[in-house]
């Protein structure tokens, strides 16, 4: 059964897509998301972010197989953490006024991380993902334009999904077939995809490309890196060998879609 989406009115508080990938091999990482077009723009050490055109990505060092090892979790970034919170259960609470009734409730919550002051959503799935306060404002210029972040949300609830996502902000797209997947852009650059599955809900990661994936796939392949293309039915998707191979939290590869616009 198709999904039911309905949009919010529109607004100008700031979303931007940063998933933060758990990972023991950063140097291999940091080849493949450079190659890809992306620019490192914060090293600290253990934490290194890199922009996309469309949506950032921060590697958090692991220990070599740990339970985070090769793990994504699902985050985004905003201008004002508290105003996010505020208005994320203003929009809960005028779709289930019951819901939102009592004091403190909804699914935004002020916390501190182990980083500062944060934002949670918890959704009716019991996952939940942080909203940090951005570190900057701007889209890089030196990324290649063609290439988005694309972070997804695997979820047995799909329409609680998308019902959250919709309150923090989050613009739908249409989807090429008439299922329970769903798509989200945010307004300050990345993808949010909502697809079924079952058992716990959990994060993935991924991009897309707004152009031919065979220029993509030889730079990949020039850089030491196996790629392979494959032609879906609703496009062509590369497939990259995934630097955390081993590790029991991550897929055999990293996946790059052809983004074809629908509607």
């Amino acid at each position: 059964m198709a999904l039911q989406i309905h949009p919010p009115p529109e607004d100008n508080a700031m979303l931007r897509v940063r998933p933060v990938h758990f990972t023991s091999r950063t140097e291999s990482w940091k080849q493949l998301l450079t190659t890809l077009g992306m620019v490192q723009t914060e090293d600290d050490g253990g934490w290194q972010v890199f922009d996309s055109a469309s949506g950032r990505v921060a590697l958090h060092s692991a220990e070599a197989g740990s339970g985070q090892d090769g793990r994504t979790v699902l985050a985004v970034e905003v201008g004002d953490v508290a105003e996010f919170a505020r208005r994320t259960n203003l929009s809960a609470q005028e779709e289930s006024p019951q819901e939102g009734a009592a004091e403190g409730a909804g699914p935004a919550e002020l916390v501190t991380a182990d980083h500062g002051d944060a934002c949670r959503i918890s959704a009716p799935d019991g996952f939940s993902f942080l909203a940090d306060k951005a570190a900057h404002f701007a889209q890089c210029a030196d990324a290649d334009p063609a290439l988005a972040v694309a972070a997804v949300w695997y979820t047995a609830d799909p329409e609680g999904a998308v019902r959250t996502l919709l309150h923090i902000g989050a613009r739908p797209r249409p989807v090429p077939d008439n299922d329970e997947t769903a798509d989200f852009t945010a307004k300050n650059g990345g993808v949010l995809l909502v697809r079924p599955a079952t058992g716990q809900s959990r994060s993935g990661l991924g991009f897309e490309y707004d152009g031919g994936l065979e220029p993509l796939q030889e730079r990949l392949t020039a850089a030491g890196l196996t790629a392979s293309l494959t032609e879906e039915a609703f496009g062509s998707t590369l497939h990259v060998a995934n630097p955390d191979t081993g590790s029991p939290n991550a897929p055999a590869t990293v996946w790059i879609s052809q983004r074809r616009p629908m509607g």
